[in-house]
């Protein structure tokens, strides 16, 4: 039952639904003889098949909502809005993001932090830097920001502090947890393994705007006036294909912008050794493995998709036609 959805998700880490499913498929397709669907094609139509029920969440979520305004949805197990919320908010996630020149900085992608964003929800600003620098040693080891030519405890900074660090094209949000002699700072990693990396301090008391967006000709007739000027308590942005633009200019220190995004599920990969035979055997300890990430309610309609996509592979109307059958009496059943 949908009311359940959340609850199934959290024994995903327990369950390898992915092998489940292919096992379902194969039986499936292999019942009539109608072929064999090698592990890359059931991996190309699984990542195809989460997808779109990933996308149907939102569609979904937009149908019950307009329901429960009509009051005529659930309440409790029933609560279908709340329930697709908390699968939704699984996916959620709020990063730092990397800037790239100036005031523009890059939109999550898997090369600068291995997720890719689906939804842009909020575009979060500090409202002030407590302290910029670069590091330039490593003699603390790679837990340590090392700055000689700071007075870290001079100049007020303590444990319990964040100091944002930008190394290559990835963004480390950390916490201070001591202070060692004036020019060094422990934090909470050992990712820090090279020098000359920006960084900046912020104070967890420092507040914390979400900014407006805004369109590229709007943007254009704000600046133009000092009246209507995105300030640095009522900051604004605008989005590119890859980046977003802060404004004023002068948000540009490293982890001063956070985003707050929907990401898509990662590709499914249902990985497997070779047996002497040539039979594949599952083998989810490869370093490629990838669950799918759905509830364990949505395990029928993976299959049912995957069978359509396969059908069509391999021109199989009754493949294709069983899979879309069961999809429709899933969705029915589901209301």
């Amino acid at each position: 039952m949908e009311g359940f959805i959340y609850f199934d998700y959290l024994c995903i880490k327990y369950y390898q639904m992915i092998n489940s499913v292919r096992n379902t498929v194969l039986a499936i397709a292999n019942k009539q003889n109608f072929g064999y669907i090698s592990p890359a094609d059931f991996n190309l139509y699984a990542k195809q098949a989460q997808l779109d029920i990933f996308e149907n969440y939102f569609y979904r979520y937009n149908e019950w909502i307009a329901k429960q305004n009509a009051r005529v949805s659930g309440s409790q197990y029933a609560d279908i809005v709340k329930n697709l919320e908390e699968v939704i908010d699984l996916f959620s996630v709020e990063d730092p993001l990397y800037r790239n020149q100036s005031n523009v900085y890059n939109t999550p992608n898997e090369t600068n932090n291995n997720n890719t964003y689906y939804l842009l929800n909020k575009v979060l600003v500090y409202q002030s830097v407590f302290l910029e620098g670069t590091t330039d040693g490593t003699s603390g080891g790679n837990n340590s920001i090392v700055d000689s030519t700071q007075d870290f405890p001079s100049l007020g900074v303590s444990v319990g502090d964040y100091v944002a660090v930008q190394i290559g094209d990835e963004i480390l949000f950390l916490t201070i947890t001591a202070l060692v002699g004036t020019d060094r700072l422990t934090v909470n990693s050992t990712g820090i393994t090279t020098t000359g990396n920006p960084y900046a301090i912020y104070k967890p008391s420092t507040l914390i705007k979400e900014s407006e967006r805004v369109s590229h000709s709007k943007i254009t007739m704000l600046n133009a006036s000092n009246l209507t000027a995105p300030k640095i308590n009522t900051p604004a942005y605008t989005q590119s294909e890859l980046t977003i633009s802060m404004y004023p200019s002068t948000i540009d220190a490293v982890g001063q912008v956070r985003l707050q995004y929907i990401r898509k599920p990662r590709d499914p990969r249902w990985t497997y050794t070779t047996l002497a035979g040539g039979e594949p055997a599952f083998d989810q300890g490869a370093s490629d493995y990838q669950n799918f990430e759905l509830p364990d309610s949505d395990e029928p309609r993976l299959v049912h998709k995957i069978l359509q996509y396969a059908g069509i592979s391999i021109r199989e109307a009754d493949i294709y036609q069983a899979g879309a059958n069961k999809e429709v009496k899933e969705v029915q059943k589901q209301g």
